[in-house]
């Protein structure tokens, strides 16, 4: 092909991908500064040593106490916002429910999909169709028997097809009306057409696919490689949001032995203060994760944060081309409204993995349950409180948790 073709074609794509970049080019801005935080900490966390003063436990207990507050605060509002009808309330306490009861690299994103198809089920009346054509089967087998003629069976006894979205209709209707109608402006719309949208979305699960096949099948990868293949797993089947990865990452990272539980918590402690996402937790794991094998603390901290943010960024503006197409379709509708109320409810899931494990101390570096003392249960209900109805920011609960916590050494050691 000519010089002239190839330089047209990246034009073209010039083009095209300048409008991601200037409508995002502030979310790495956002970010940075946070994972920067985070990959120094790890530094410094690195040269520490096994234990830390009794202060610096009691702080970062209360950061922790304050914390769980603080994220209990935003499922209680996002609850507010999931729960429109009976079906999400239930979807949202069976999906917290089942989060409790077990772990697995595999559970969250089982849980979240089974929210949706719970919700379209339910929207279609897909099991009261197949239980009233199991009982017209059991009338027609009586009729049979009795000698009735077929005829004379109960014709209100079929199910309509036309009723079978009658509950997501009464939704609609009960909720206001479409909420897509908004209107979002022109500077900030990316233009994909669905195919491109489609395009993108499948070579994302293409090169998905490789990551996971490789990290199955070689016999001895690269610890980088496994730290880029859990964490790109991670970023990938994360719905919820922030508090959501914390107990994803404790299981995708800790349990694989590459960082110690007291590190973990350290950092969560410590996170929460920083500014931007929580998925910059992943940059601190990634640089304790390579200083702990030998390798470059600069490139673990980078292949963590690569891991953790590409999925969703390449998945959302996918979505964003077919998503003009698929908006307007009923069953997608419903499969979005459960699969918001699931990930509502592991939120939930994330207060308890994190009031388990939040207290720490010299003598239980792993953590234990911040209910063994009721100084941190005083403090993540005034955490609580604070944000729920007096408006008290995240920052400053966070502020005051740390100053509870060292005001309990104080009066201990008084």
């Amino acid at each position: 092909m000519s010089y002239r073709y190839w330089e047209h074609k990246a034009h073209k794509a010039i083009v095209q991908i300048w409008p991601t970049i200037r409508n995002n080019w502030h979310l790495g801005l956002t970010a940075l500064p946070g994972a920067i935080g985070m990959f120094g900490l790890s530094v410094g966390i690195s040269n520490i040593g096994n234990t830390l003063p009794r202060a610096v436990y009691a702080l970062l207990s209360g950061l922790n106490a304050a914390t769980v507050g603080i994220i209990a605060c935003a499922a209680v509002e996002l609850s507010s916002i999931a729960i429109t009808d009976k079906l999400t309330r239930i979807l949202v306490f069976l999906t917290g429910a089942a989060g409790l009861l077990y772990k697995a690299l595999w559970y969250f994103p089982v849980l979240i999909f089974a929210a949706g198809f719970a919700a379209v089920t339910h929207d279609y009346r897909w099991l009261h169709r197949l239980m009233q054509a199991i009982k017209n089967i059991f009338i027609q087998a009586r009729a049979s028997l009795l000698g009735v003629e077929h005829n004379t069976i109960e014709r209100g006894s079929w199910s309509d097809p036309n009723s079978s979205i009658t509950a997501l209709q009464e939704h609609e209707m009960t909720s206001g009306g479409d909420p897509e109608s908004r209107t979002i402006p022109q500077e900030y719309r990316l233009n994909f057409s669905w195919k491109s949208g489609t395009a993108i979305i499948t070579t994302f699960f293409l090169t998905f696919i490789v990551v996971m096949v490789l990290r199955g099948v070689l016999h001895n990868p690269p610890i980088l490689y496994k730290l880029f293949a859990n964490l790109y797993l991670a970023g990938t089947i994360i719905f919820g949001g922030g508090p959501v990865v914390i107990p994803l990452l404790r299981e995708y990272i800790v349990a694989e032995g590459w960082v110690s539980p007291r590190d973990f918590l350290v950092g969560l402690a410590i996170i929460q203060a920083f500014p931007g996402p929580n998925f910059n937790f992943a940059v601190f794991l990634g640089g304790l994760t390579a200083i702990n094998n030998g390798q470059s603390v600069v490139l673990g901290a980078i292949i963590a944060f690569i891991g953790i943010f590409l999925p969703g960024m390449v998945l959302v503006h996918g979505t964003m081309g077919v998503w003009k197409v698929l908006r307007s379709k009923p069953l997608v509708k419903s499969g979005v409204r459960g699969i918001n109320a699931g990930a509502v409810g592991l939120i939930y899931t994330a207060v308890y993995r994190i009031w388990q494990v939040g207290f720490i101390d010299a003598d239980f570096q792993s953590g234990k349950s911040l209910g063994d003392d009721p100084w941190w249960v005083v403090v993540t209900a005034t955490a609580y409180v604070g944000g729920r109805y007096f408006g008290l920011s995240a920052p400053l609960a966070l502020l005051l948790g740390g100053l509870l916590g060292l005001v309990r050494y104080g009066v201990i050691m008084s």
